[in-house]
């Protein structure tokens, strides 16, 4: 009898441990895209999708791991099974739905050219310059598919190519409208050139959170989690930190 108390009580022990152990999903991002994750002072990764990522693992009682790596080895890496999650600020567009599985829009999108202040007044004013845009990104594809007459100058991150902007090596900057914005912020001298893009084949369905192919437990999982958060209030608190300021 007392065998038996023994093992039902261990029974339970075991149960519990088990209830209490979260399932971790391996995030991997870009961080040098402020606002949306960049690498703070103490080294870590911060910024609007890394927040929302951890209330999106709130809700599905998992752990957020987070990797930092170059923006165009995110898709092979999660083909890879290297990791779970790809958020990166990336834009749903057809050729990329061909290779992942997205979740809902979660942040609508757009992108613009950026110069020095007063040097040209319209998009028009940029043919045959030099315009840097990051390597593997939507940003690269348009220009070089929808603008043709720019001279498309790929770099591995926009911060070395914000440097080349301000030193003259190049003419402009072509990316994220809310990336921009930051950008902004902190070059006085930078000023926007033309209107947003929002064509639809690029930017305009917006970002989204990006599984492997055929990955649908976990896809209506993020979607289901994404769906609480904006109906709770989490989003509009996690947007106004990052976007309101």
């Amino acid at each position: 009898m007392k065998k038996l108390l023994f093992a039902a009580l261990l029974s339970v022990v075991t149960l519990s441990a088990t209830a209490a152990e979260k399932a971790t999903l391996r995030f991997a991002t870009e961080a040098t895209y402020p606002p949306f994750e960049f690498v703070d002072a103490n080294n870590q990764i911060q910024g609007f999708d890394v927040d929302l990522a951890n209330a999106l693992c709130a809700k599905l009682n998992a752990e957020c791991t987070f990797t930092n790596q170059a923006f165009d080895s995110l898709i092979p890496s999660l083909k890879f099974r290297r990791v779970d999650v790809l958020m990166a600020g990336i834009d749903i567009t057809p050729d990329r739905k061909k290779q992942v599985d997205f979740t809902q829009t979660y942040y609508d999108n757009s992108a613009i050219f950026v110069a020095i202040k007063g040097k040209f007044a319209q998009v028009a004013d940029l043919k045959g310059k030099q315009v840097g845009t990051q390597n593997g990104t939507t940003h690269q594809k348009y220009l070089m598919e929808q603008h043709n007459e720019l001279k498309t100058v790929p770099y591995d991150s926009y911060q070395n190519a914000i440097l080349d902007l301000k030193n003259g090596r190049i003419d402009a900057l072509f990316g994220d409208t809310a990336v921009v914005n930051e950008w902004l912020k902190k070059n006085k001298e930078l000023s926007t050139v033309g209107d947003k893009v929002t064509d639809k084949n690029y930017f305009g369905i917006g970002l989204g959170i990006a599984v492997r192919k055929g990955n649908t437990e976990l896809l209506d999982k993020l979607n289901k989690a994404l769906t609480e958060v904006k109906q709770d209030g989490t989003y509009d608190t996690i947007y106004k930190k990052w976007f309101k300021q």
